[in-house]
């Protein structure tokens, strides 16, 4: 199942299909009892986009059975022992993709000549991806990271190893070589192709960075190199060699504080916007503003979700699962957002009580 979101990617996902390209969207859920009903919606979703492809008769049936053999081979592909908060099936004539969410979902098919990708646009934003660089002498090691969780990623060549080094201190005291290995000429420049090899991940995967490491191994990085210059630097030794949980719990304290302060932030600046006719807030007015292209900020409480009906020039609440409802409509303002070049933020439930869970700074 596929989780990391890369602007190719999307651009990938995005562009047309042969009709019908059929997306398969339902919430799933981490724990239980909850999960227990995960594979019957599965099941129940998947049948629903068959009953669609059969009743649909501008569909050929040698097109249908190509999108349907799809359909069962992301079936096959997913693992419900470790799913997040959302699954969604794409397929198509000749291809599929499984991807895993850590963002609930609205249960829906849906079949156009473009596969529907706002809810992982969403997820992605919400998500908040950062890259974590673990540096020692003889070793670098990448991690993607995400929500509660790092695992290790193979982009980018990672991890750089020195396979052709002596690091036994010993050995350099018994032969007068130096006592720090961050003093010497190959661990310069085994680091300064981490950083090249670095660089040029975040060229096509930008992401805040973290890097982990003895305190010698981020000095020498960052001379030698521009990546530890704009990165959050975390002085922890060891990690390079380490497990995803151990990365995971020396970054959790350094991440949580960066979250209070990215919050106090937010609200500084929507109070700011209150005071110079730039705020906006609740679902009718970000909506509007949203397509005109007007918000420069927009911040979404982390739980938020509506689903309301489209009257033209407002929205409504509305049932889920009415014929009209729009059940995604904060993933669909935040897609339209960063479609815009906004900056979009979540923060935790109860920041944004005062604008009903959604709120903004508008350009003009």
């Amino acid at each position: 199942m596929e989780h990391a979101l890369s602007p190719a990617t999307l651009a990938e996902l995005r562009r047309p299909r042969p009709y019908p390209a059929v997306s398969v969207l339902t919430p799933t859920h981490r724990r239980e009892p909850q999960n227990g009903q995960d594979p019957v919606r599965l099941r129940n979703v998947v049948t629903e986009a068959r009953r669609r492809l059969d009743s649909d008769p501008s569909v050929t049936r040698e097109r249908r059975n190509d999108v349907v053999a799809q359909l069962d081979r992301a079936l096959s592909e997913v693992d419900l022992t470790h799913a997040e908060d959302g699954l969604v099936i794409f397929a198509a004539p000749g291809e599929h993709q499984v991807w895993s969410l850590a963002r609930t979902v609205p249960e829906r098919v849906v079949l156009s000549d473009t596969f529907l990708t706002r809810n992982l646009v969403a997820a992605q934003a919400a998500e908040r991806p950062f890259w974590v660089l673990s540096v020692s002498a003889d070793r670098v090691t990448l991690w993607s990271g995400g929500e509660e969780r790092v695992v290790e990623d193979h982009v980018g060549g990672f991890p750089l190893e020195r396979r052709q080094v002596n690091f036994d201190p010993e050995r350099q005291m018994r032969t007068g070589g130096l006592p720090s290995t961050f003093r010497d000429e190959g661990t310069r420049q085994f680091l300064r192709e981490a950083d090249t090899a670095m660089s040029t991940v975040l060229r096509d995967h930008p992401r805040p960075v973290y890097i982990t490491g003895e305190q010698a191994a981020l000095s020498l990085l960052d001379e030698v190199g521009s990546v530890a210059k704009n990165a959050v630097q975390v002085p922890h030794g060891g990690l390079a060699h380490a497990g995803p949980e151990a990365v995971w719990q020396a970054l959790r304290p350094v991440l949580e504080a960066e979250a209070r302060k990215d919050t106090t932030a937010v609200v500084r600046e929507l109070t700011s916007a209150r005071g110079h006719r730039t705020f906006a807030a609740g679902l009718d007015e970000l909506w509007q503003s949203a397509r005109e292209g007007r918000v420069r900020l927009l911040a979404v409480e982390e739980n938020y979700r509506a689903t309301v009906s489209d009257l033209g020039e407002h929205l409504v609440p509305t049932a889920a699962g009415d014929l009209d409802a729009r059940e995604d409509i904060v993933d669909e303002i935040v897609e339209q957002c960063l479609e815009t070049g906004a900056e979009v933020r979540f923060v935790p439930d109860g920041t944004l009580s005062d604008a009903d869970g959604i709120a903004g700074v508008l350009r003009y």
